[in-house]
C-alpha cells in the first residue's frame, strides 16, 4: 500500500511540474504578446494623429489622382482607427472579466 502512494505523489509531482512549467512557459508568452499590442497601439495613435493633421491641410488641386489619394489616405486613416478600436474593445473585455472574477 505504501508503494502504491509513494507511485501516485510522484506522478502527481511530475504531473504538477509540467503544468507548472507550460503555465510559466504560456504566461510569458501573454505578457509578449500584451507588450507587443501596446506597442502597436501607440504607433497606430502617432499614425493616425499624423494622417488626421495632413488631411486638415486643404487641397488647392482639382486633379482627379490627388483627390484619390486625399480618400485612400482618408480610408486609411478610418482602418487604422478600426483596429485600434478592436484592439482596446479586446483588452477592456479582458480586465472587465477579471475585475468581475476578483469580486466574486
Amino acid at each position: 500500500m505504501m508503494i502504491f502512494l509513494i507511485v501516485v505523489v510522484s506522478i502527481e509531482t511530475a504531473v504538477l511540474a509540467a503544468s507548472m512549467y507550460y503555465n510559466y512557459k504560456f504566461g510569458t508568452a501573454m505578457l509578449r504578446v500584451q507588450d507587443a499590442i501596446e506597442e502597436s497601439l501607440d504607433t497606430l495613435d502617432k499614425r493616425y494623429n499624423s494622417i488626421s493633421n495632413i488631411l486638415k491641410v486643404p487641397l488647392f488641386y482639382d486633379s482627379p489622382e490627388i483627390k484619390r489619394a486625399v480618400e485612400d489616405i482618408r480610408k486609411s486613416r478610418e482602418a487604422i482607427l478600426y483596429v485600434a478600436n478592436q484592439l482596446t474593445s479586446i483588452q477592456e473585455e479582458e480586465e472587465e472579466s477579471g475585475s468581475s472574477e476578483k469580486s466574486s
